[in-house]
């Protein structure tokens, strides 16, 4: 056994990591390095989602703004429950959408596009920085860098290591997610794929610009499409957390070589966010017969979080 994955306890899960890396690395079945692509979901995969995921955290806060500047905003939601303090509405709008309910999704993705419609990127991303310079976890009240998976870091730079290009493949804004990705995982903004708000170029100015419109929200069967838009290979290992995650686990399966789906369970009770199988449940319950490897929080992992100490030495 190797000390390539020190916080991954020794069970089948880490063995089925480190057969599937042998096995597509050497031997009859060697997959050529450029096909080596590995994708992973973001929020409850590579870090903590739960109170609620970080972009809304981010969002939150630009939303209680509007309302103190147009306090008319509170009389529809999701503004009525920023004013109000009802955070469990926005969590429980994320639970609904991963239940087959957008409804409230829609309402927020609105509000969403209006915080940046007319914002050029830059100045987009240099919010978003000055955001993960200060902000802190609600609940664990450390940096947010802090809450990132350590046995997920240490997967990346495992794989990494054995010739393999990872990606980021998530439901949250691409955008909201390249100013962190470089430094919580080593994974560079270009290998960021996650859903988009619709962009313009302004002539005059020479700035791209997020319009009125909502792109494409990258979950579910949309997550292969983009995959394969942004790649243009399938990949052959695929690690997420929840039912939208299912189309990208089996895309990853659906090829003729080596492949392996890596499904987190949050189901530490003691040492990390509570328990949570919503937004889940579709994809544990078929997780034999697709074929998934189910990751154990509690069991497979011996440590959780990464440290501050560990996160300033990089990965």
């Amino acid at each position: 056994m190797t000390d390539d994955l020190p916080s991954w306890r020794d069970g089948d899960t880490r063995r089925a990591i480190e057969e599937f890396v042998t096995q597509a690395t050497s031997g009859a079945q060697a997959v050529p390095v450029e096909e080596r692509v590995a994708v992973f979901d973001n929020d409850g995969t590579l870090w903590s989602e739960k109170p609620m995921p970080t972009q809304l955290q981010y969002i939150v806060g630009r939303w209680a703004a509007a309302v103190e500047k147009h306090p008319e905003l509170a009389e529809r939601q999701p503004y009525r429950a920023v004013a109000g303090g009802d955070l469990a509405w926005l969590g429980g709008a994320v639970d609904r959408h991963y239940a087959g309910d957008d409804a409230d999704l829609h309402l927020i993705i609105a509000a969403i596009v209006a915080l940046t419609d007319g914002m050029d990127v830059e100045e987009y991303a240099a919010s978003v920085s000055d955001f993960f310079a200060s902000a802190r976890h609600p609940v664990r009240k450390t940096s947010l860098f802090e809450t990132t998976y350590q046995p997920m870091r240490e997967l990346i730079a495992y794989l990494e290591g054995h010739g393999f290009t990872c990606y980021i493949v998530s439901g949250g804004d691409r955008d909201f997610m390249r100013p962190m990705t470089e430094r919580a995982y080593g994974i560079p903004p270009e290998r960021v794929i996650g859903s988009a708000l619709g962009l313009t170029f302004d002539a005059e100015s020479a700035q791209v610009r997020y319009g009125s419109t909502f792109a494409f929200l990258d979950d579910g069967p949309e997550k292969p499409i983009r995959i394969w838009t942004r790649i243009g290979r399938r990949p052959i290992l695929a690690v997420g957390n929840s039912n939208g995650d299912m189309p990208m686990l089996d895309f990853a399966l659906g090829g003729a070589g080596p492949a392996l789906a890596l499904l987190v369970h949050h189901d530490d009770d003691a040492r990390a966010d509570a328990p949570y199988d919503a937004g889940a449940e579709k994809a544990l319950a078929g997780a034999g017969s697709r074929g998934y490897t189910v990751v154990s929080v509690q069991d497979d992992w011996a440590e959780i979080f990464v440290s501050g100490e560990q996160q300033d030495e990089g990965r």
